[in-house]
């Protein structure tokens, strides 16, 4: 840590408007960086609202071409928020915030995702609570009329992530459904302070408003499957001109998309001769055959998910203990990670980051499938690290504490997937080569994360821009039945996972490819600087001086590190 402070710059204040600006436009954005003072409302997702929001990036571009940076540091800032606000602006000029419908990270998931990240240990958290579930009609509806608005324009959702979105709805309704479930645990909620329980009044807004929520997505629903599905084309493909729009916005960089394919498609040819290599050692003759014999192994089973969530806990505590203070600088503030259980059932993991204050910490949750009970810790070890330390916990949490060098907005306002989801990824080959995954089990698990990484940039690429599959997937043209034969081909996942991985690339291109996009770029930037500074090459201050940038753009991060 630096200790001698900046002082702030003109640059820095217009990055703090933008951050504070934005904030006040995407309450539900502001929730999930941990900006506190907007947890009680939700963010307009209408056609007007995504203009309002667009306006102020352009104004922010307008106005960042009058000052002049004043030092190295505001040199990076000006270029995050060129690249930031440009990548925004063309988002949203070819439609594709207006008609975002997918089966990952649309408004049908932040809508309702947003309320896990809300405190509930007193009662005026509860009531704030009770606020943000009586704006989620007016929100959801908002919401269908940007949808409504692109499908006049003949911009409508593939049919399959209408269809799959329409269920996730379906899933947060009734007496189980995520609001009035939520209601319901309010009657049972342990407050921080030992006081009494809730108030009947509050109790009584809780209900009211959770009933709310639960029609507004019981309408949600009825109008995917009869307004939108019969509008919905067959086709998954998105073309290649709006998927170079949608990668772009997730790497803060332009790639070569014939080369990143071709490249994809070599990175999963390297990746299965290694996974059958270790297979060996396992006694086994094919990658399938050693993933059975783990499957089954009672040393690597854990059953229950609250007993799995408290195995990752484990792991993630042991990496923090044994990483900080010798490979990276975990500050004291940061080291705890709570690792949950979420709420949905997608199968999927993901981290939520500290709130700026660091009273809400940083979690790693699991979005357990349904009906499964039985977990194996050989493929999750590799995630651990992923999505703790040195991954993403890690990289977002220390980047919370540089306030002497970087202002607000660089500090919490800024995830570019390239750089942050390629890190992660980064993390765990790192992890290998520290000596933290040696166990041939864990091996195969890393190998078995890298090879979900490396199809995703070849399904994802391939089947939107319509490149030729390569002969593991039986060539001719990307079908369903194609990229599915080819997913699950090479990659030892449960198929309710692999069904929503799939779903997932089909509806929400260009983010899946940063992961093995953002490594290499990792990877490539290490390797310069060592060929650099040779015998002075240090890998530790390397990553420090990396890490201290905050999330940036991939290009941003080259230039910066040149």
């Amino acid at each position: 840590m630096s200790t001698d402070p900046r002082r702030p710059t003109a640059v820095d204040a217009l990055a703090e408007e933008l951050l504070e600006a934005y904030a006040a436009l995407d309450p539900e954005a502001a929730t999930i960086t941990g900006i506190a003072g907007h947890d009680h409302r939700l963010t307009d997702h209408s056609v007007a609202g995504i203009a309002e929001r667009t306006a102020l990036f352009a104004d922010v571009l307008r106005r960042l071409d009058a000052l002049e940076p004043a030092d190295a540091t505001d040199v990076v800032t000006a270029d995050v928020l060129r690249e930031r606000a440009g990548a925004e602006i063309a988002m949203a000029e070819a439609g594709e915030h207006a008609a975002a419908l997918d089966v990952l990270a649309s408004p049908v998931q932040r809508i309702r995702e947003v309320f896990d990240l809300m405190p509930t240990d007193d009662d005026a958290a509860w009531s704030t609570v009770a606020e943000r579930l009586r704006a989620v009609p007016e929100a959801v509806e908002g919401y269908l009329s940007a949808l409504r608005d692109s499908a006049a324009q003949g911009r409508v959702a593939a049919r399959r992530q209408v269809l799959v979105t329409a269920v996730q709805c379906d899933d947060n309704v009734g007496p189980a459904g995520f609001f009035l479930a939520t209601a319901t645990r309010a009657r049972t909620a342990v407050l921080a302070d030992d006081s009494d329980p809730l108030g009947d009044d509050l109790l009584a807004e809780l209900d009211e408003a959770a009933l709310g929520a639960s029609e507004a997505y019981a309408g949600l629903a009825r109008a995917l499957r009869e307004e939108l599905l019969p509008q919905a084309p067959e086709e998954d493909a998105v073309g290649a001109e709006r998927y170079a729009v949608r990668l772009r916005y997730y790497l803060g960089a332009d790639v070569d998309l014939r080369e990143t394919y071709e490249w994809g498609v070599s990175e999963v040819e390297r990746l299965v001769a290694e996974g059958t290599e270790v297979a060996r050692t396992l006694g086994a003759a094919t990658v399938q055959e050693a993933v059975e014999q783990l499957d089954h192994d009672p040393a690597r089973l854990v059953h229950g998910a609250e007993a799995f969530r408290d195995w990752m806990q484990a792991v993630s505590d042991e990496a923090v203990a044994a990483l900080g203070g010798s490979h990276f600088d975990v500050p004291d503030a940061v080291r705890t990670l709570d690792c949950r259980i979420a709420p949905s059932t997608t199968g999927v993991v993901y981290y939520t980051p500290p709130s700026e204050d660091l009273s809400r910490p940083g979690a790693m949750w699991w979005s357990v499938p349904k009906g499964m009970t039985s977990f194996s810790t050989w493929q999750q070890r590799t995630t651990v690290y992923h999505e703790g330390v040195p991954g993403h916990h890690l990289q977002i949490a220390q980047t919370l504490l540089r306030t002497e060098e970087l202002n607000r907005y660089r500090r919490v306002g800024v995830w570019v997937s390239g750089h942050g989801e390629g890190w992660a990824l980064y993390s765990e080959q790192l992890m290998a080569e520290l000596g933290y995954l040696d166990d041939p089990g864990d091996r195969l698990g890393l190998i078995a994360s890298q090879l979900l990484r490396s199809v995703r940039v070849v399904l994802d690429i391939g089947v939107h821009c319509g490149f030729e599959p390569p002969a593991r997937a039986g060539g001719g043209a990307w079908t369903y039945d194609s990229a599915w034969a080819y997913l699950t081909s090479v990659v030892p996942e449960p198929e309710a996972t692999l069904r929503f991985e799939l779903d997932r690339y089909l509806g929400h291109p260009g983010q899946a490819p940063s992961y093995k996009v953002g490594e290499r770029t990792w990877l490539e930037l290490r390797e310069q600087a060592r060929e650099r500074e040779g015998d002075a090459f240090d890998l530790t201050a390397w990553h420090r001086r990396a890490l201290d940038l905050g999330s940036v753009g991939l290009d941003t991060l080259r230039r910066a590190l040149a």
